[in-house]
């Protein structure tokens, strides 16, 4: 039965391509929503816009140094506004019926738990709540009675499919990669790849920190730990194929041989979509999917060689304890540094590779226990990023000479 009454949401992240797809949902069924928070990053401009077209209750920039404009832009229009981190939290804590949880990184662990403990939908688009955080973020979880809804387009894809089957149903799935845009390159390309080559991703739009997991497929370790997480399955039961045309997102392979795939456009507004009405179904704009154009499907198995960041996720979730915690943060090190041609691509690899070798998979039991292993993990990636022997855009460390 079609509820009614309209759903209240919150934003955390809204300024992001993430919140950004969020809210063109939002505009284009205004009678069914009603905006409590918005949470934006730094630009303060669009944060602005977006509280008064969704007449937001409360308007919160991260960007401490940003409040003033932010007051600026939405005097007289009733809508309350913050800044900083405690601001954050506050928006984070009010009750509503559905949270978009997309704060990218380390950043958005706190207000990601915040929302959970309203009890509500939280649509996850914030892989390191469930990578960094795991075990605490389910107990959270169960706790709160909330609801976890998966907003990233492959485990997204693995919810649909599943279609409420219970996971002993399930032998394995799959998660597909687009491969980037160094799907086909040799080593010696992508040593030279510079930032400006690797944000071209071949089929998605995104955000610069995602496009670049993507093009080393760091992205897809993540998904993986996280998919352990949210389906509750072991390492060796998650797949993961290469999909150039990006048209599959998931699939299930039950235990009777059936294999049952989600499709689609490769638009972030249908799993959104797909979370914000849930259990029910919405209408979008994004472009369906013409089969007879597509042609044909290919698959192709990963090369661990040329992206490990994928093998060392898998080590990571093996390893478990704040390990992932680390591959996470090291990553996160390591792509900062590779846009700011502080090292060469490939060297992504070996950065994660040294802090986690550094501070192995010590036991995480609370939030505080993982932003302590985050920080480390920070702190060891950027000593190995300083190391006199790395090489600039032009190579990698001399791991990978």
């Amino acid at each position: 039965m079609v509820s009614t009454q309209p759903r209240s949401v919150s934003i955390l992240g809204s300024t992001g391509s993430i919140g950004g797809s969020t809210i063109d949902l939002l505009l284009a069924n205004p009678d069914r929503f009603r905006t409590r928070a918005l949470v934006g990053g730094r630009n303060v401009t669009v944060l602005a816009e977006q509280a008064k077209a969704l007449r937001a209750e409360f308007a919160v920039i991260n960007d401490e140094a940003q409040g003033e404009a932010l007051r600026d832009l939405l005097k007289g229009t009733g809508i309350r506004c913050g800044s900083g981190r405690a601001a954050v939290l506050e928006a984070a804590s009010l009750p509503a019926d559905w949270t978009m949880a997309a704060i990218t990184g380390a950043a958005g662990l706190e207000p990601t738990l915040a929302s959970t403990r309203n009890g509500g939908a939280i649509a996850l688009a914030n892989k390191e709540a469930l990578v960094c955080a795991g075990d605490v973020m389910l107990r959270v979880v169960k706790e709160a009675g909330a609801t976890l809804l998966p907003v990233d387009s492959e485990h997204n894809a693995i919810f649909q499919s599943l279609a409420g089957a219970p996971i002993d149903s399930v032998e394995k799935i799959v998660l597909t990669a687009s491969g980037g845009p160094f799907r086909c390159a040799p080593l010696d390309v992508m040593r030279a790849a510079t930032p400006e080559v690797a944000l071209k991703h071949p089929t998605w739009t995104m955000g610069a920190k995602i496009t670049i997991d993507s093009a080393s497929m760091a992205n897809k370790g993540l998904e993986v730990i996280e998919a352990a997480r949210i389906f509750g399955l072991a390492e060796p039961q998650i797949d993961v194929l290469v999909h150039p045309q990006s048209a599959v997102h998931g699939m299930v392979q039950f235990r009777d041989g059936s294999l049952i795939a989600q499709l689609g456009a490769p638009d972030m507004r249908v799993p959104i979509a797909n979370t914000l009405a849930w259990p029910e179904r919405m209408s979008t704009s994004a472009p369906r999917l013409d089969l007879v154009a597509l042609s044909r499907l290919d698959f192709e198995a990963p090369d661990e060689v040329r992206f490990p960041a994928l093998r060392l996720a898998r080590e990571a979730l093996r390893a478990g304890g704040a390990a992932p915690t680390v591959f996470s943060a090291a990553n996160e090190i390591a792509v900062e540094a590779f846009l700011t041609r502080r090292i060469g691509f490939t060297a992504i690899g070996d950065v994660i590779a040294y802090a986690m070798e550094k501070l192995g998979a010590p036991t995480v039991d609370d939030l505080d226990a993982v932003l302590h292993w985050d920080a480390e993990g920070r702190r060891e990636a950027e000593a190995f990023v300083q190391r006199p022997q790395r090489n600039t855009v032009e190579g990698a460390f001399l791991v990978h000479a």
